[in-house]
């Protein structure tokens, strides 16, 4: 069901400042190129689609975030900052299509915005947002969010340095962890606690804080700031997929209704059945989704 499978080549780009971008890859190495932007604090060997990839002749190239995995920190990073570094991957790893295109892209979870950053940047075709967080920083969207998270987007945004120092100091892996399980409904505890899953989002998680956690803290103060661009400027197709039973409160508050409104080229999917985990058990509707949009 998950799709969960070791990554088939690993790697690293050495980007123009000196830093080393790390990726893993899954599909054959001449498929059509699907980047992914993982959730928070994952490292790159947590995939998916690993039951769908060769099939749909899909190369997905799961990138760590600066501070996170392999990939080198930059402190005081923002968005833009990592559209920059995407876009020289890209073009190291002749991430193009066959036609000579622009790969596409999925952001799963506080993945989002950082995938919704390349599109910005005019970097990928098309993007899927897979349970995403909203502009959560937002006048339409902050007023929907329970008090617990309100108060955090209003640190974030009135001391944003105290709010990364305080992101900082209550994350490691096995926090992170029993948080995402204790937060998450039936659908989707039944997916993070299989053993399969359970045991490669561990080690993703370990990956993810294996630099301590500062990667993390400064992906979460991005997730809850204003994002450094117009949702409303982005053109190329957007898909949010949501699961009506996602509980988790830092997903999109209306399941994406408000965000969906916002791009002018979007198309949301709500699933009765499924919850936030639905990258996993909807992979290969979410491939192709993605690829033929682009």
């Amino acid at each position: 069901m998950s799709g969960v499978r070791e990554p088939d080549r690993l790697g690293s780009h050495t980007l123009r400042d000196g830093r080393r971008l790390a990726w893993a890859e899954w599909g054959p190495s001449d498929g059509g190129p699907v980047l992914l932007c993982p959730g928070a604090a994952t490292g790159r060997s947590l995939g998916f689609g690993g039951d769908d990839v060769d099939t749909l002749g899909v190369r997905l190239v799961s990138l760590d975030r600066p501070g996170l995995g392999a990939s080198d920190p930059a402190p005081g990073r923002t968005l833009t900052d990592w559209a920059s570094d995407v876009s020289e991957v890209i073009e190291a790893l002749e991430l193009t299509t066959a036609s000579g295109g622009r790969p596409s892209m999925v952001g799963f979870s506080q993945g989002a915005p950082f995938a919704l950053a390349c599109a910005a940047a005019g970097l990928v075709s098309a993007v899927a947002l897979v349970s995403p967080t909203d502009e959560l920083a937002a006048p339409a969207i902050v007023e929907l969010l329970p008090p617990q998270v309100r108060d955090l987007i209003t640190m974030a945004t009135t001391d944003p340095a105290a709010a990364e120092a305080s992101f900082a100091g209550f994350a490691d892996a096995t926090s992170m962890r029993e948080m995402v399980t204790q937060m998450s409904g039936p659908v989707d505890r039944a997916v993070y606690t299989a053993p399969e899953f359970d045991a490669a989002y561990r080690r993703a998680l370990a990956e993810g804080f294996a630099q301590g956690p500062a990667g993390y803290a400064r992906d979460t103060l991005l997730s809850m700031s204003r994002w450094p661009f117009d949702p409303a400027e982005i053109t190329v197709p957007v898909t949010l997929w949501f699961g009506a039973h996602d509980t988790n409160p830092t997903h999109s508050p209306d399941l994406g209704r408000t965000l969906a409104e916002r791009l002018p080229n979007a198309q949301r999917s709500e699933l009765p059945d499924e919850g936030g985990s639905l990258l996993w058990k909807r992979a290969g509707e979410i491939l192709r989704g993605v690829v033929g949009a682009g």
